[in-house]
């Protein structure tokens, strides 16, 4: 498996759009993964989770929501795997032992442990490409 890139964000999906455009035409897949669930699940689907069944599925013409019963606290590689397999980056809302990644005018900032690095759209996706781009 290749390995799945997770970066940490503050702000909303909009804000990173055009990142994620270019690594779509780059030919990878990014994935959102929001650790804060505040809004309600359908209706339908909350019965079957709370039955125990795997998997309760909506779907409709544009969207499909899944609702997975959990046991204990959401464990972020279990997650990565099950979800997000195929993906080159996942941006993660919510606390997350990850870098963070801002917006800085036309290009992004990728905040770590050790500093701060800036790139532009391209140079982002070209790092996002190797196995240890920061």
């Amino acid at each position: 498996m290749k390995r799945i890139h997770v970066l940490r964000a503050e702000e909303d999906a909009a804000g990173f759009e055009s990142l994620i455009s270019a690594i779509r035409a780059d030919g990878g897949r990014v994935g959102w993964l929001d650790l804060d669930l505040t809004d309600p699940v359908p209706p339908s689907l909350v019965t079957p989770a709370s039955l125990d069944v795997l998997r309760a599925v909506a779907v409709g013409p544009s969207l499909a929501v899944a609702v997975k019963p959990m046991r204990g606290e959401p464990v972020l590689r279990d997650l990565l795997r099950e979800h997000f397999r195929g993906c080159r980056l996942v941006l993660v809302a919510g606390e997350v032992d990850a870098p963070l990644l801002t917006r800085e005018g036309d290009g992004w900032t990728v905040h770590t442990g050790s500093g701060e690095r800036k790139h532009s759209t391209d140079e982002l996706v070209r790092a996002l490409r190797k196995p240890r781009p920061f």
